[in-house]
């Protein structure tokens, strides 16, 4: 899609269809053409409403109140309403809070660009979006003066996170069969030729030297070999140093405890955190924010098989902490432990963050749309919480206690591997990954479950059937305001 940004008034602008947005409901606006017409068709501009009025070629939709969570989203609605027709170029003026608000603009666009997302490479009919050109008036709804190059930066910002979201998309969409861990490691060493970032790539035999035996033995009875995947994008006098974790399953039949049939379709999305990890790297890279940023994969695939983990077993982990094993379904932390202590080891950061679609149990607590942020200090976890409010992507707080802390104890290892109650299963699993963060970097760290908003089968908000990308946004801002 491409954008143009231009100082002329919106009704000087020769396109095939015109976008209006009707703001809380103010048909008197001098935007709004057609008031009549509008009324005859009982179009009440509420939230995402939209009408589409061919003879007119213009298309309106409702905005409650003019906000980037609202604007992204009637963008979105916008597009996936014009996918069906035949219009090649479409323009919209601007709308903004004040006239500093590019992040209005560029909420706008990221509208624009997820809304029009669609995965169709199983398909023998491919969909083609026809249309193809965005003219951006600098002609703004309050009459507001902008600035041309602020704007442009704004459309730059949004088209690169868009990008590197759909790009996100595109990996958790693609099948098992398509995309193994081997595969991950491929598309890593892809962004490092292109975007000149550092990688590493440890197979077997070095993740065995490496002492990582609770992500091996996951990954044992798979014929796909695992890797560990570390990217890192280093600018020089970087103003500070995070590093990401990302779970990377690409499929997860629960192994030995074997998920039912219906649970097993879709999970294809359990390597939802691994991909938003390469996804953020390239964002990051693209816009060369001077943060140094790691991203470590576990890339693994969970099966079943005559050498597969077993419940019962026993595995040391690369911090030397046993875990006693009692659902192999439970594989993810396993994984993570292994990944956590690798990064550590690596990487002397100022903020950890993993991101794992860990537990469905976030899922029952929060819905489908809210990710489960949990740590030991409030600093990491708000950067995400105020990080997902200026993406447009749902976070919230689960705190730890240190009653559901005794019921990970074991009597047999250092820790089991999953709870002895059926009860605060989100919290009990970040909970397991904290006994394998170092105590110097307790108050670093951050675990972020998107169990629930990774892989969603409709269509919601800008996010369309299947991957969202979930992450991607959020922790592009986050690294964007270490930044500055």
């Amino acid at each position: 899609m491409n954008f143009e940004l231009t100082i002329s008034p919106i009704s000087e602008i020769d396109v095939d269809v015109e976008v209006i947005l009707i703001v809380d409901k103010n048909f008197k606006h001098n935007f709004v053409k057609n008031r009549k017409l509008l009324k005859k068709a009982n179009f009440k501009a509420e939230q995402d409403e939209s009408y589409l009025l061919v003879e007119k070629n213009r298309l309106f939709i409702g905005v409650e109140k003019i906000n980037d969570k609202n604007l992204r989203v009637a963008m979105a609605k916008a597009i996936q309403r014009l996918k069906s027709t035949k219009y090649k170029s479409l323009k919209v003026a601007c709308y903004f809070e004040n006239k500093e608000s590019t992040h209005n603009l560029r909420a706008m666009v990221e509208g624009l660009l997820l809304g029009a997302y669609s995965f169709d490479k199983y398909k023998t009919k491919k969909s083609k979006q026809k249309l193809k050109d965005v003219t951006i008036s600098l002609e703004e709804y309050h009459g507001f003066e902008l600035d041309k190059q602020e704007c442009e930066d704004a459309i730059k910002l949004a088209q690169i996170t868009a990008d590197a979201t759909n790009f996100t998309r595109d990996i958790v969409n693609t099948t098992p069969n398509d995309c193994y861990p081997d595969t991950l490691a491929q598309i890593a060493q892809g962004l490092a030729e292109e975007l000149n970032l550092e990688c590493k790539i440890l197979k077997p035999k070095e993740i065995k030297k490496e002492k990582m035996e609770a992500l091996l033995a996951v990954a044992r009875a798979s014929r796909h070999k695992p890797r560990v995947i570390h990217l890192a994008h280093k600018p020089k006098n970087p103003k500070a140093v995070i590093s990401l974790i990302g779970k990377g399953l690409t499929y997860d039949s629960g192994g030995l405890s074997l998920k039912p049939s219906t649970s097993m379709v879709n999970m294809k999305l359990d390597k939802s955190g691994a991909s938003a990890v390469l996804g953020i790297l390239k964002a990051v890279s693209k816009m060369n924010l001077p943060v140094e940023v790691h991203g470590f994969v576990g890339a693994v695939e969970n099966m079943i098989g005559g050498d597969a983990y077993k419940p019962d077993d026993v595995l040391i982990s690369k911090s030397g902490k046993t875990i006693e094993v009692r659902n192999t379904d439970a594989e993810g932390r396993l994984v993570l432990a292994d990944v956590l202590a690798y990064a550590q080891q690596e990487v002397e950061a100022d903020y950890i963050f993993d991101l794992a679609t860990l537990t469905g149990a976030s899922v029952v607590a929060l819905g489908q749309y809210t990710s489960a942020v949990m740590g030991n200090c409030d600093t990491p976890k708000d950067m995400v919480i105020e990080a997902s409010k200026e993406a447009g992507e749902l976070a919230t707080k689960l705190d730890f206690n240190r009653h559901l802390r005794k019921s990970l104890k074991s009597n047999v290892a250092d820790i089991s591997n999953i709870s002895n109650t059926p009860y605060g299963g989100a919290i009990t699993a970040g909970i397991f990954l904290d006994n394998f963060i170092e105590k110097e970097n307790k108050d670093k760290w951050a675990h972020i479950d998107i169990a629930g908003p990774a892989y969603v089968e409709h269509t919601w908000g800008e996010n369309p059937v299947g991957a969202s990308g979930y992450g991607v946004r959020m922790m592009t801002r986050l690294v964007e305001k270490l930044a500055k």
